[in-house]
């Protein structure tokens, strides 16, 4: 019940916001609908036009029974406003005459009741005409078909045509029977009424603590507008939710099972629906959707725990001003960044503010199971937050906004976890076959995120395989690799938060004297030397070093050798231009190899992802720095470097 409850808690917070009504979650005994057609009456039920509805205009907040909002198959139970044309319509050929006469019964009662409305009586009048398929005819509604966002076109049968009404009144500005607020009150008060609970026993809430009316059927449509999953099942007679469990379906009284009241039910789901829409993040493939929210009880804002540090920094924060001090400190300018911005979200959520994450998936379009759920207070989520991405920072090329092409995504910080199944499963994970890959790939990573438990061994591995595999990566025209930088950095990341005991920097470390650090640094400076001497002779072409990646990363030794021996043609080309250059990178080559340990270069095996770090951060170093009078020395803003001016991503 712990999460029904913190929904209900959650519920009451929204309540007390201010919102707009498109703003707030969906009132009580409502529900949001998809309208084909909306029809215009005045107050006295006469006719006045029909138009059919665009895709973004046809929600429609519609009142429901507690029956009508759970009905499935073939059962008969109208709304008491909106509705398809099989209940409505009676001219409707082939109609159901049983569907119309109970929803002008439900219509009639609300009409008598102490809570009845000028709308209802309006809409009730036109129906008892029968005309209403005989004036969308002569409006020409049909045939109906609608247009989805994505420009497919649908046809929609006569009888599943669903009406939304507008009733002109002098006195009332307000038409839509959707925004009318005095509508929805009123129907609100009127099956409450309806409902009321035997007072001789009456059955008890185990949420509000009350004795209230008992909600039989719970809601749907949590996650889409066409998620059909429930997360609480309706009981029945012949079906799986108490068979076994119970002696009946009449668990009212709460003696068999927790029982959980109507109003509040609907308060619990419409608060999850609308956290969901607001904050969650989910992937769809047909009915099947899994999707995580997280969200603080108290309605504050909170960080998005799938979100990577890019868009949790913003802009802003990544183009910010800092300290002379830090220029050169890549990871330590990003944790005053990041604290900066945390600090934010510190001075609104107390330590002791309850924070929850949620994870939701359904196996059938049925049932609805929560796989992951955490309670955490504003300082551990907080706290964690922050670990995930200090740990896992490291130098972020995704390449150009697909909205904006003028703007490079580049940054440091953490990959998010869709990221991450990117990096380790490629085409895999995209697209409507990958969808589930994905997803269960996002569940793996979360209690890194949320538990702080260490990130799954084999991701780190596939994702640090998949790096190295450097010549899958399509190359573009001008010789650049967007998905292998991409994958690059978010392998980096992975290996450096896996192994964060080691203490890696996002900066070349010059005394890391490891073997798999050591061979990285040759594998960049050989791919350097390689692209300069192709950029002297205007060739693009990619270089032996990145053609062979994977080879070296399996046998570095043997690979060497034949990667320097490759060398020697374009060592030439550079000497006879610039020699002071060769002599530079000879030296660091040389240098590099005599960091080894005497036992360590002659080893053969196979390179962990500590490689890609080096690589990594020494192609960067060498971007940054030029040779000047015999030394390395790191530029300026203004150095524009003589035939050497490819950006970090462009392979010759």
């Amino acid at each position: 019940m712990s999460w029904i409850q913190k929904l209900y808690e959650t519920s009451l917070e929204i309540d007390k916001a201010n919102l707009k009504r498109e703003e707030r979650p969906w009132p009580v005994s409502h529900m949001a609908k998809k309208a084909h057609v909306e029809i215009t009456i005045d107050r006295h039920g006469k006719f006045k036009n029909a138009r059919t509805l665009n895709w973004d205009e046809a929600i429609t907040i519609i009142p429901t029974t507690e029956s009508s909002a759970n009905r499935a198959g073939a059962k008969d139970a109208p709304h008491p406003l909106c509705e398809e044309l099989s209940y409505c319509a009676a001219d409707l050929p082939g109609r159901k005459v049983r569907r119309f006469q109970e929803m002008i019964r439900l219509l009639e009662d609300w009409e008598k009741s102490p809570y009845s409305h000028p709308k209802a009586k309006a809409v009730k009048a036109y129906l008892q005409k029968e005309s209403i398929f005989k004036d969308l005819s002569d409006s020409n509604i049909f045939p109906l078909k609608t247009i989805n966002p994505k420009g497919k076109k649908t046809s929609v049968d006569d009888n599943k045509v669903f009406i939304r009404w507008r009733v002109i009144e002098a006195e009332n500005p307000c038409t839509g029977t959707w925004e009318d607020e005095s509508l929805i009150e009123s129907w609100i008060k009127f099956d409450a009424n309806q409902n009321m609970p035997n007072q001789k026993d009456l059955p008890f809430c185990m949420l509000s603590g009350q004795t209230v009316r008992i909600a039989r059927g719970h809601h749907r449509f949590l996650r889409t507008s066409d998620d059909g999953a429930k997360i609480i099942s309706s009981n029945d007679s012949d079906g799986f939710t108490f068979r076994g469990r119970f002696t009946d379906k009449k668990d009212d009284s709460g003696r068999q099972a927790c029982t959980v009241g109507y109003v509040e039910s609907q308060k619990a789901h419409n608060a999850l629906r609308w956290l969901i829409r607001r904050q969650g993040y989910h992937k769809v493939e047909d009915e099947f959707v899994k999707c995580f929210v997280a969200w603080a009880v108290s309605c504050k804002p909170i960080p998005d725990p799938c979100a990577n540090s890019w868009d949790f920094l913003g802009e802003e924060f990544q183009k910010e001003d800092l300290p002379a001090s830090l220029a050169d400190d890549i990871g330590q300018a990003f944790a005053q960044r990041f604290k900066k911005k945390l600090a934010g979200y510190k001075a609104d959520i107390k330590d002791t503010e309850d924070i929850v994450v949620m994870g939701l998936d359904s196996a059938t379009p049925g049932r609805m199971a929560i796989t992951f759920y955490r309670e955490l207070t504003g300082s551990e989520f907080l706290e964690r937050i922050e670990k995930w991405h200090s740990d896992f920072a490291w130098m972020q090329n995704f390449g150009r906004d697909k909205e904006d092409k003028k703007k490079q995504i580049i940054f440091e910080g953490a990959p998010a976890p869709k990221d991450i199944a990117w990096c380790a499963y490629s085409s895999k994970a995209e697209g409507k076959n990958g969808i589930k890959l994905l997803n269960a790939t996002v569940e793996r990573i979360l209690p890194s995120i949320i538990d702080g438990r260490p990130i799954p061994r084999d991701l780190v591995e596939q994702c640090v395989r998949r790096a190295s595999n450097r010549v899958a990566f399509k190359f573009e025209k001008d010789g650049r690799q967007p998905d292998f930088e991409k994958c690059l950095g978010i392998s980096c990341s992975l290996f450096k938060g896996f192994h964060k005991e080691r203490g890696y920097m996002m900066a070349l470390e010059e005394d890391r004297n490891t073997r798999d650090y050591l061979y990285g640094r040759l594998l960049a400076v050989a791919e350097k030397v390689e692209s300069v001497a192709l950029s002297f002779a205007k060739e693009n072409r990619e270089t032996t070093a990145a053609r062979l990646m994977q080879r070296f990363a399996d046998r570095p030794f043997s690979t060497w050798r034949t990667i320097e021996t490759s060398l020697a043609p374009y060592m030439a080309r550079i000497n006879a231009k610039r020699p002071g250059l060769l002599m530079g990178y000879k030296e660091l080559i040389d240098n590099i190899c005599c960091q080894f340990q005497s036992d360590q270069f002659n080893k053969d095996d196979r390179l962990s992802g500590e490689y890609l770090l080096a690589y990594h951060c020494q192609r960067k170093w060498l971007k940054e720095h030029k040779r000047e009078n015999g030394q390395w020395v790191l530029k300026s803003a203004g150095d524009v470097e003589d035939q050497e001016t490819e950006p970090e991503n462009k392979i010759y």
